[in-house]
């Protein structure tokens, strides 16, 4: 298994999640778990089974910071069900003009990588010992895989 948890965060204490440390992501036998951002994270968090997964995205959005933006998102299945999240809300007109090199389905199942680090040797091992049939993408700024 691969797991990241966030890190204890005033938003756990004030929700009353102060018991264990907020899954931000996770891979397992199972699927994927794409945490929810930690203030909402009961309503916001998804689980995708292998079978809806086709592929992982790491992905960058460009923004007025010095660095961009880090995503890791789920190219799924067509037809599979809406997540819920901290994107399920936004349009496709309004996901093409934050990452016009993004599919809208891909960003909306995807998660900002904040307060939490991702380990790509450590997603890529447990790719290959729960789903070797998924593939490891990374899409750059212009689309292409970078």
């Amino acid at each position: 298994m691969y797991e990241v948890r966030y890190p204890w965060t005033p938003f756990q204490l004030l929700g009353g999640a102060w018991t264990g440390r907020l899954v931000a992501f996770r891979v397992d036998d199972r699927g994927v778990t794409l945490g929810g951002a930690p203030a909402r994270h009961a309503g916001q968090t998804a689980f995708v089974p292998w079978y809806d997964v086709s592929a992982v995205v790491l992905w960058q959005q460009e923004s007025a910071a010095l660095t961009p933006m880090r995503y890791v998102g789920l190219r799924r299945r067509p037809g599979a069900p809406a997540l819920p999240g901290p994107n399920a809300s936004l349009s496709r007109d309004r996901t093409t003009r934050l990452a016009p090199h993004i599919d809208h389905d891909l960003f909306l199942a995807s998660r900002h990588i904040n307060l939490w680090t991702l380990d790509r040797e450590r997603l890529v091992n447990a790719l290959r010992a729960f789903a070797p049939q998924v593939p490891l993408e990374e899409v750059g700024q212009n689309g292409a895989d970078g």
